[in-house]
């Protein structure tokens, strides 16, 4: 464990770069209705709100709670409960969903800020996805769940397109 007060400098320009991408995923579904961030858009079936839920259930809690921390509670659900982050049904709220996503960002830079980049993992779910597939240290941690965020992110830049034609980034107008 390292001060939390002060967090390292890798750690730092890491967590800029995953918080960069979190911006993004909140960002793009800025505006939308409960209905739209419900619905699903695309032939597989998932909505905008099951892929946050997703991101803060799969990938946030478990990436950084379960693996780089060990939260027994956090390793139990894993390995116990039902694997249905995707599925977001209409009692629950989609404000719930973004809430949720933001209390598991906080809650993971908490362990992010509090450990140092070259940590071993807490733990690594062998049971489910055998030995090989996890990560040496914080830093891959970090690495990993910025590039799973960042593909995301983009999985809902296009829906969020296909649903109003709002773009996150545009380079140039024609």
């Amino acid at each position: 464990m390292q001060d939390t007060s002060s967090p390292d400098p890798e750690t730092t320009m890491l967590l800029s770069y995953l918080d960069a991408q979190r911006r993004h995923v909140l960002g793009i579904l800025e505006g939308l209705d409960e209905e739209a961030l419900h619905r699903p858009v695309l032939p597989s079936g998932w909505s905008c709100a099951g892929l946050v839920r997703h991101l803060a259930l799969d990938v946030e809690r478990f990436w950084f709670r379960g693996v780089v921390a060990g939260e027994k509670a956090v390793i139990d659900a894993a390995l116990t409960g039902p694997d249905d982050a995707w599925k977001v049904g209409p009692e629950v709220s989609a404000k719930g969903v973004l809430d949720l996503y933001r209390q598991e960002t906080a809650l993971a830079d908490a362990v992010i800020t509090s450990t140092a980049p070259s940590a071993a993992p807490a733990w690594w779910p062998t049971e489910l996805f055998g030995p090989d597939g996890g990560v040496r240290d914080l830093r891959e941690a970090i690495l990993h769940v910025t590039v799973e965020t960042a593909c995301h992110a983009g999985h809902l830049d296009a829906v969020r397109e296909l649903i109003d034609g709002r773009k996150w980034l545009v380079l140039t107008e024609s």
